[in-house]
């Protein structure tokens, strides 16, 4: 009997989503015996070709973590697409283009000139930059195109599922594998992971006042924070309010609070914004100098807020 194919592949991110998918530990092996895995380049060596050999759809998932960034991120992934009957947007790059995605904020050139001339660390005399075609002794070499800004996966190719998180943790990898192998899967589209808010399931929120009331934000850093009580409660800024439940929460559980990788929750298309909203409500201010300065307290609104998803957001990268 052929077992069905399954590819895994990792387009711009950090590698951490390929060790959540390891981390199922062995329940892995059951997979690999289940099915055919012809494409994980960080863990065996396959080449592109192999995949352009195969019929169109004959893949029959591809888990695909990581933004899309360059031209050979965006070449992969609509081979990926093309050859698969179902794609799955794996870990919060590919969902909402993640922590690159704060990139964004910035230019490519800006980029170009840190990277290769301005970090105090560069020594580049001769000032050269990377080109996509170098002719060296009577040979060209490529390089893929750096683009102007950072992609969410959906942004380039039709995504069918999406395991956000980063990494996704075990025990989700283990649920959207099974239900990817047994048929038993949700409308297109969905996102595999609970739909509510990480506030729900958190222990602290019994913690929390009846009414919440902010007059003052402090940094994680800057305060020793009660590991039993509502991050909120304590003028921590913490976006569990407006982020999907699913992540275990493993950053609360170390007394850190939510930052937002598991996306929006279910409904909301800007975790961002939505965030804004339920921060304006709690805020004990009377005026406009107390909002002024309570604001400014927020020292980089932009990496509170949209850490993971500001490619998704509807701001998506900085407005001229």
């Amino acid at each position: 009997m052929t077992k069905p194919k399954v590819a895994i592949c990792w387009l711009g991110s950090c590698g951490g989503c390929d060790e959540a998918v390891v981390d199922i530990n062995e329940v892995l092996l059951r997979v690999a015996e289940a099915v055919d895995i012809i494409l994980w380049p960080v863990a065996l060596d396959f080449k592109y070709d192999s995949i352009r050999g195969l019929k169109d759809g004959e893949i029959v998932l591809s888990v695909v973590n990581g933004h899309v960034r360059n031209s050979e991120q965006e070449e992969i992934a609509n081979l990926l697409r093309e050859k698969s009957q179902l794609v799955l947007a794996f870990g919060a790059c590919a969902c909402f283009g993640g922590t690159p995605g704060l990139a964004n904020l910035t230019t490519k050139e800006d980029i170009f000139n840190w990277v290769y001339r301005d970090a105090p660390t560069v020594v580049n005399p001769n000032g050269n930059y990377p080109q996509v075609s170098t002719h060296v002794n009577g040979k060209e070499l490529t390089l893929p195109e750096f683009y102007d800004h950072v992609y969410a996966l959906n942004d380039i190719i039709d995504v069918d599922y999406y395991l956000p998180g980063c990494p996704p943790p075990p025990y989700l990898v283990m649920y959207a594998v099974s239900a990817v192998l047994e048929n038993k899967l949700p409308p297109k589209g969905s996102t595999l992971a609970p739909q509510r808010a990480l506030c729900d399931t958190c222990k602290r929120n019994k913690s929390k006042p009846d009414r919440l009331a902010i007059r003052e934000i402090k940094r994680i850093h800057e305060v020793e924070a009660d590991p039993e009580t509502c991050f909120l409660a304590q003028g921590i800024i913490c976006v569990g309010p407006a982020t999907r439940d699913g992540c275990g929460e493993a950053c609360m559980n170390i007394n850190i609070p939510c930052r937002g990788c598991f996306g929006p929750v279910e409904g909301v298309v800007d975790s961002g914004a939505k965030f804004v909203s339920a921060l304006a409500s709690i805020l004990d201010v009377q005026s406009e100098e107390e909002i002024t300065r309570i604001v400014d307290q927020i020292v980089d609104p932009a990496g509170y807020l949209y850490r993971f998803s500001l490619p998704a957001s509807i701001l998506k990268k900085k407005r001229g």
